[in-house]
């Protein structure tokens, strides 16, 4: 039972050090005096102009959520794609019903216009 419970220990030890490696590598590899440059705002050599709380069009967010929806949906259907004949009929259905509900969540965000880019 402890050599189980060694495994566990051993790689969560190992995985703090290459965590903390990384961090000691980063930290010896920076630079050591930055330039004036990069202490400037946004490090991109613009002037600031106006306020910074500038709201953003509500379809950027829409469109982020409908693309999320979309990668989720391939990444169900990749594994189930790859043991389809060992599922049986049941298994297909389920995808088919999995399947239409997502494609009416795609009819009713294109009739409520959320698809359109003005």
């Amino acid at each position: 039972m402890l050599p189980d419970y060694l495994n566990i220990i051993f790689f969560f030890i190992l995985g703090i050090f290459f965590v903390g490696a990384a961090f000691a590598t980063s930290w010896l590899i920076r630079p050591r005096a930055p330039s004036a440059a990069k202490g400037a705002p946004y490090e991109c050599g613009e002037v600031i102009k106006g306020n910074s709380r500038v709201q953003f069009n509500i379809r950027f967010y829409l469109v982020t959520l409908i693309f999320v929806i979309f990668d989720v949906e391939i990444l169900f259907t990749v594994p189930w794609a790859v043991v389809f004949r060992q599922m049986g009929m049941a298994a297909y259905l389920e995808m088919v019903v999995f399947i239409v509900v997502l494609a009416l969540g795609l009819v009713y965000a294109w009739k409520k216009g959320a698809l359109e880019w003005l």
